[in-house]
């Protein structure tokens, strides 16, 4: 039998911090300098005369050249336990084309905010700016509000950090945190970027996205999908993937409507909290595109959001070498939410959708 390599998720969020621990555990980032990329109150999306930065290849923005510049800087500081670079990886044969790679080394650690190395592991923090273009301030405060970038020191792709909103004492993210993570996504302009979220992480400290580079599609990103909400005035809408293992909602909307998206997304997921159905998001083409993964309530062997999005680590080369599409479809299908739970969620999304977008 092959068996997938993975940590089994026997806690949901909610049982591993209070608000009052989520709020304390960014105490320890107060006075800390370092980078700060200040946001402006404009992007390119916003202003087609928006010029980038001087300096910056015209292919590479301001925010992408800044991460991995600090990320590889900490690669050859020996910050990694392992170079993941040198990670073998193949397309597991079949239609779905799911991807998997040998990782021996790989260990999914609890992430403890107040353990980090500020100096070591702490790249730069986002924060929102009142002027018009964003700007990298070279040393500066960590504020009260803004998203720290740290680096993952188990790797599963290159570029791999996590992205941890400061503001927040939620117990999952708010409308205010999302938007912040989707317009890093926006800055960072780059489609081999992805942002994930998983809403059952064991043992961490409080809410937290990790995000990493992939050279290629994610095998969910090319399925075909069926639109059930569509607000075409407003550039939004929900769709479901047909013929994909894992109950799984699609959200696509305009850059200019992300804050109603964000305002909905959050809501959704604050809901799906309360019924106890454990949840995880893929947000891919540089924010325009978020998918949402609908996993059983809080059961053992929970997946990742990679995961769900076809990308698999495997411990050992024989599990690696026998991996079937079969078996990873077994896999993601074990885990997914039942018929009747997903039409309840559908339901509750154009609910909240048609609530907001009027």
């Amino acid at each position: 039998m092959v068996t997938i390599k993975q940590l089994e998720h026997t806690k949901s969020l909610t049982k591993s911090a209070t608000p009052e621990q989520l709020k304390c555990s960014f105490l320890c980032f107060q006075g800390v300098k370092t980078l700060n990329y200040c946001l402006g109150n404009q992007s390119f999306f916003d202003n087609t005369s928006f010029v980038e930065p001087s300096g910056v290849p015209e292919d590479l923005s301001l925010l992408d050249a800044l991460l991995l510049a600090q990320w590889e800087e900490r690669m050859w500081r020996g910050c990694f336990r392992y170079d993941v670079t040198a990670s073998e990886i193949k397309v597991i044969s079949g239609g779905k084309k799911f991807l998997a790679q040998l990782n021996e080394k790989w260990i999914m650690d609890p992430f403890i905010l107040n353990s980090i190395d500020q100096n070591e592991e702490l790249l730069f923090c986002v924060t929102h700016s009142e002027k018009a273009n964003s700007e990298l301030i070279p040393s500066a405060a960590v504020p009260n509000d803004s998203i720290l970038v740290i680096i993952n020191a188990n790797p599963i792709e290159y570029g791999h950090v996590f992205v941890v909103p400061c503001g927040s004492n939620r117990l999952y993210p708010d409308a205010r945190s999302f938007e912040m993570i989707v317009r890093i996504a926006f800055e960072i302009n780059n489609y081999s970027f992805r942002l994930f979220y998983d809403c059952s992480s064991p043992g961490a400290s409080h809410v937290y996205f990790q995000a990493c580079y992939f050279p290629d599609h994610l095998p969910v990103e090319l399925m075909p999908i069926d639109t059930f909400f569509s607000d075409g005035q407003r550039g939004i809408y929900i769709s479901t993937l047909i013929d994909y293992p894992i109950k799984t909602i699609l959200f696509e909307y305009t850059y200019n409507n992300r804050i109603i998206m964000m305002e909905a997304i959050s809501e959704i997921c604050s809901s799906l909290q309360e019924k106890n159905i454990s949840y995880n998001l893929l947000i891919s083409d540089c924010g325009k595109r978020i998918f949402l993964f609908l996993q059983k309530s809080a059961i053992s062997g929970n997946l990742l959001a990679w995961e769900c999005g076809g990308y698999f680590l495997f411990g050992s080369k024989y599990e690696f070498d026998q991996v079937t599409e079969e078996a990873i479809h077994k896999r993601l299908s074990a885990v997914s939410l039942n018929d009747e739970g997903f039409q309840v969620v559908k339901q509750l999304c154009c609910s909240i959708a048609s609530k907001l977008a009027v």
